[in-house]
């Protein structure tokens, strides 16, 4: 077990916690965490460019004009690619598939590692369970300046609070997001996580777990 200090809302120390060695613990293997990260980006992207070939085209039934004597090239169709508003050659299409495979066991070896990374560069920060009564950008951002912070942080609670999640929506370089769907693409676009001690026990439960 490793010991990290555990500070309060008021950006202070208010004790102790173990975190177990097979999450936090490991020696990186940047080959590993590169292919999780890779998979993780490609499996979330979306398709969104589609494009119509000259059979997907609407008209251009009726051959535009006779094949000879009028002086002019020979055509077929006006869905021609050639033709202004005719077909796309080899253009996108909505049937693409960017999805890559990668084991599951590799995938959670792979978050675990960046989590490690985190606790040994120094850029994770253990918190008590933080509370807001109601929506405030500013008690959240005194938070922050109390924690001493800085670069881009992931807040990671082991729920998500809605008055937590709508105060930090309007900092720059915050984001949030529930402790059991940490990923490793928001883990590696941020410089640091700020976790409480609840979403240490939903990350074991979760990923250890399964």
């Amino acid at each position: 077990m490793t010991k990290v200090k555990v500070y309060n809302i008021e950006g202070k120390e208010s004790g102790e916690m173990d975190l177990p060695e097979e999450i936090f613990g490991l020696k990186v293997n940047d080959d590993l965490v590169h292919q999780a990260y890779v998979a993780h980006i490609s499996n979330s992207r979306q398709v969104l460019a589609d494009t119509k070939n000259r059979g997907e085209v609407r008209g251009g039934g009726k051959k535009p004009w006779k094949q000879k004597g009028t002086g002019r090239a020979r055509h077929g169709s006006s869905r021609s690619p050639i033709w202004k508003g005719g077909g796309v050659t080899f253009g996108p299409t909505n049937d693409r598939n960017f999805s890559k495979k990668i084991n599951k066991k590799m995938k959670t070896k792979a978050l675990f590692m960046v989590l490690s990374s985190k606790l040994k560069d120094n850029e994770l920060i253990v918190m008590d369970d933080v509370k807001l009564e109601k929506v405030s950008t500013k008690s959240m951002s005194s938070v922050i300046d109390k924690l001493s912070v800085k670069g881009k942080i992931l807040f990671s609670f082991d729920k998500k609070d809605s008055n937590i999640f709508k105060s930090i929506k309007n900092i720059p370089n915050t984001a949030m997001i529930a402790s059991n769907s940490l990923n490793i693409a928001d883990l590696l676009k941020s410089k640091n996580l700020v976790i409480n001690k609840k979403g240490i026990d939903e990350i074991k439960e979760t990923y250890l777990s399964a």
